[in-house]
């Protein structure tokens, strides 16, 4: 079978798969962490599998034979002829602690698919979707205050959420001077957000409550992007990149309901709609890399972003603002690549991609008063396949988030990665004998 039929297969697959699946049916939850609890849920860290091996980083990476998204400059470096496509499954467990409470889950998620054209030359485009962010928990407590007890029995509290926000967009770069690269990129924000708050009593006498927000939301942004690339003798050279990310309203609606239930009978409390009164920030970054040929890269990414003031401190339904609040968001990584032989006819484990890399992260948030920090390591693998160009990615990310700094709640996860570059060439004329 010809590659690029192969690759029509496939992406026809994707496209009729679901992109976000639930490992766990009975919570219907595609993503899961108390930590979303807040604002517009865990803000996803961006980019492929390429990316996530080595740490996150790529606002200053080029690499013709996969698709790095994270800086739309970027888009630029490839093949002319060459039509690309990628996309990559994530299976994430996660084991959380608060106290005495603890708790396991386990997701798994389809979270990108991109594709990539030549245009002219130098330049190209590229189209795809990916998350930008998922809500994602469900947990309970039962009433200890003996007076409470006493009067109306035994109460249970339940907290619930899901939804996503994705980001649809359309990337375009060019090359010039074979040095600098330019790269614009416009964004469709779109998604589905919803908390729900329970009070259940066992006393027949009162009615039980589900009160709660949803939000449909969705908006136009804008991202740009350079890269300059300055080589040196013996095949060196280092590329200084950086990127920024307009920041937007969202439109759509906001709807508050509340909902009483005695036995069977549901009671309509609430049911209004509003217009959303949050933005999403602006968000500015950094990269510098160093690279040998196709033999290795190291890179270093700082990424930086307000979300004071953006208005989603309103957003939890039912936390005090004084528990959660906005603040500035930032993000260190570091990552490599190491390439025995690219070219290597004869020993397959020579032309295998091997990448690492390690990150930090302080969320847009506080608990507390306190940043919420996030620290871990990565490490995977490309393998190539058929040609040298396409590749099965695999890799793997172990991290935590919370638990220091003042913050008690902590979660300990691991992500085990697969993600798929393809490539085939354009208007390649084949001569015969």
């Amino acid at each position: 079978m010809k590659p690029l039929k192969l690759f029509y297969i496939l992406a026809a697959t994707v496209l009729l798969f679901p992109l976000r699946v639930s490992a766990q049916s009975e919570d219907a939850l595609g993503s899961f962490s108390p930590f979303s609890i807040y604002g517009i849920g865990d803000i996803s860290r961006g980019g492929s599998a390429f990316n996530n091996m080595m740490g996150g980083v790529g606002i200053a990476t080029r690499n013709t034979r996969h698709i790095n998204f994270l800086n739309p400059a970027a888009i630029s470096a490839r093949d002319t002829l060459a039509f690309m496509a990628d996309f990559g499954v994530q299976q994430k467990n996660s084991y959380f602690k608060d106290g005495a409470s603890k708790t396991l889950f386990n997701t798994f998620n389809m979270y990108d698919f991109v594709l990539s054209f030549p245009i002219y030359r130098s330049s190209a485009i590229a189209v795809g979707i990916t998350p930008f962010s998922d809500l994602g928990y469900n947990f309970s407590r039962r009433e200890t205050n003996e007076d409470i007890l006493a009067t109306v029995g035994d109460s249970r509290y339940g907290y619930y959420g899901e939804g996503s926000i994705y980001s649809l967009f359309l990337s375009g770069a060019v090359t010039f001077w074979d040095r600098l690269s330019v790269g614009a990129e416009l964004t469709y924000y779109f998604g589905n957000l919803e908390r729900h708050s329970t009070i259940d009593y066992d006393n027949s006498s009162y009615r039980s409550w589900d009160t709660g927000t949803k939000h449909h939301v969705y908006g136009i942004s804008g991202k740009f992007g350079l890269q300059y690339e300055q080589g040196f003798s013996g095949d060196y050279s280092m590329i200084l990149g950086a990127t920024y990310r307009m920041g937007t309203n969202m439109n759509g609606n906001r709807t508050r309901f509340a909902y009483a239930t005695t036995s069977s009978v549901v009671d309509t409390v609430r049911n209004d709609s509003s217009k959303p009164s949050f933005r999403l920030a602006d968000e500015i970054g950094v990269g510098v890399s160093f690279r040998k040929s196709d033999k290795w890269t190291v890179e270093f990414n700082y990424t930086r972003s307000d979300w004071r003031n953006t208005g989603i401190d309103d957003m939890t339904a039912f936390n005090k603002k004084d528990v959660f609040r906005s603040t500035v968001s930032n993000s260190f990584r570091a990552g490599f690549e190491f390439v025995p032989n690219r070219y290597d006819i004869r020993y397959y484990m020579k032309r295998v991609s091997y990448r690492g890399g390690v990150y930090f992260n302080q969320s847009y948030y506080t608990m507390n008063g306190h940043n919420v920090g996030e620290i871990g390591i990565t490490l995977g693998f490309t393998f190539p396949v058929f040609r040298f160009y396409n590749g099965i990615n695999v890799g793997i990310d172990f991290g935590q988030r919370g638990g220091f700094g003042g913050v008690t709640m902590r979660e300990r996860y691991f992500k085990f990665v697969i993600g798929f570059s393809l490539h085939d060439v354009w208007f390649q004329r084949y001569r015969y004998k």
